[in-house]
């Protein structure tokens, strides 16, 4: 609707193109220049939220499911390990610990990338684009490291998730053979078993997009949900009296505890692609922001199976829970069946980074066939993925050293760095505040990159260890040993 003038005029020009609120004093007709949440109008600033714009949204519930299958993998199955090398009761209050700290590395990477959008006219960045970006816009003698910070997080996390991926299809496999084997009179070869998993494998990852990646995640979750219920039904079942197990145990053991812990809460990688693709992407940070919401649900679930797994088995207790379920019961095999298709859902959102980054990689070179490239791609990734853990089922432990040194890097030093790179220009806080909370994490970041180096290669050392074997005498009759692989219970399943 327009007004007319005093004079009786036809509407002047800034009459036909502006708003009105249709409000008049002393004949003054009163104009609606903005609304009171339009950033862009009130303060003139670029607004990403605004301005992004996405061909398949993903909604606040989407986004905490995909969330919660990242950070709930088969780590979780360790915890009760890692409490008994903590203790009851310092195991809770470390679980909070690591867990704050995973959690706000994570936070401030998203927060980082906020800003960064605002100054850099972007809506959407990766990990790495973030990274490049933070050194970019930052101090000047941090510039000319931008491109080297963007290849450090892209080779890192590719080469962390990809190999994850491939033990993902291992560990698939042996919890399948886990129940099979009870069945049949021989030990069913690991590596059928893996390679059967090549199609339905590759199927999963046709998924084109997160949007539709939620209801498998969804369904993971269900599969998880479901196995540690069961498990817990063991674990409550006939638990012994706090008094029997240590609450805080020999300080020695608690590297192992935070290793284990850390690499089982870290989702650092698919931080930034759950929150490229939200629809409303402001909704990932805040007090009670998606990303608080899912890793305060994570930590309890930790918390309460490590909890209960040390206090039920104590000394006893294996590197994975389910091994101390009976084998012959059919709720137990029914843990390993439902959690080995838990880890089968995961595998597609684990594996959805990978394919985000190397289709970056190429996308500009196949602009013509994309569909036809996308399906290539994915398919000749997943059969790689596969036939490396063909070649070697026993690559959890090698897996493990990988992820030692590049989920202590890139989950807790890096986003600390682009936190300072980032907000240079603006301070560090009262007293510099920030400085010191960062130097903290750094810290923790080489605690972790050390002892979990260490185990990792503990580990790898125990898988190939020469074994004496009984009754083995070379022709002098001497007792000999021979390099058998020296299997683990976890790498035996």
């Amino acid at each position: 609707m327009t007004t007319k003038t005093p004079n009786g005029a036809g509407p002047t020009e800034l009459e036909t193109f502006l708003p009105q609120d249709n409000s008049t004093i002393n004949g003054v007709t009163k104009y609606k220049i903005s609304k009171g949440n339009d950033l862009e109008a009130n303060s003139g600033e670029f607004d990403p939220f605004k301005a992004r714009k996405l061909e398949h949204p993903v909604s606040d519930c989407d986004t905490l499911t995909h969330l919660l299958k990242a950070s709930l993998g088969t780590g979780i199955l360790s915890m009760p390990a890692a409490f008994y090398a903590s203790g009851l009761v310092l195991g809770i209050f470390s679980t909070i610990l690591v867990s704050l700290i995973c959690t706000h590395c994570s936070y401030i990477l998203v927060v980082c990338a906020h800003e960064l959008y605002r100054k850099s006219g972007k809506t959407q960045m990766s990990f790495a684009d973030v990274a490049e970006e933070s050194c970019l816009r930052g101090p000047k003698w941090a510039r000319k490291f931008g491109g080297s910070a963007r290849q450090l997080v892209l080779v890192g996390i590719f080469i962390t998730y990809f190999t994850t991926c491939s033990c993902y299809s291992v560990i698939i496999a042996k919890n399948f053979n886990y129940v099979i084997d009870q069945y049949i009179e021989s030990e069913f070869p690991i590596r059928i078993t893996i390679a059967v998993l090549i199609v339905p494998l590759i199927l999963l990852a046709y998924v084109p997009n997160l949007k539709y990646l939620a209801p498998v995640s969804m369904l993971a979750n269900v599969f998880m949900a479901i196995g540690l219920g069961i498990t817990f039904y063991y674990l409550v079942t006939d638990i012994p009296d706090i008094s029997e197990r240590d609450l805080a145990a020999d300080i020695t053991t608690f590297p192992t505890f935070f290793s284990i812990t850390v690499f089982a809460i870290e989702a650092i990688g698919v931080v930034m692609p759950l929150e490229n693709h939200m629809q409303n992407p402001q909704h990932f940070t805040g007090l009670c922001g998606v990303l608080n919401k899912g890793m305060s649900g994570v930590t309890l679930i930790y918390i309460l199976l490590g909890f209960f797994g040390y206090l039920k088995y104590g000394p006893e207790v294996e590197g994975s829970i389910t091994l101390n379920l009976r084998k012959d019961e059919y709720p137990a095999q029914a843990v390993n069946i439902i959690i080995g298709l838990a880890v089968f859902c995961t595998f597609g959102l684990q594996f959805y980074v990978c394919i985000d980054i190397a289709w970056n990689g190429i996308k500009n070179r196949y602009q013509k066939h994309e569909k036809l490239a996308q399906y290539v791609m994915r398919t000749i990734m997943v059969f790689v993925c596969v036939i490396l853990a063909v070649a070697v089922p026993t690559i959890i432990p090698f897996v493990s050293l990988i992820g030692a040194f590049c989920f202590s890097i890139l989950g807790l030093i890096v986003p600390v760095g682009i936190e300072m790179l980032t907000f240079w220009d603006k301070g560090f806080g009262k007293y510099n505040w920030k400085i010191l909370k960062n130097v903290v994490v750094v810290l923790i970041g080489l605690l972790a990159l050390v002892f979990g180096s260490k185990s990792a290669i503990e580990d790898i050392i125990k898988l190939y260890m020469p074994v004496t074997v009984v009754g083995l005498n070379d022709v002098n009759g001497t007792e000999t040993t021979s390099a058998i692989p020296f299997l683990t219970n976890e790498t035996a399943r």
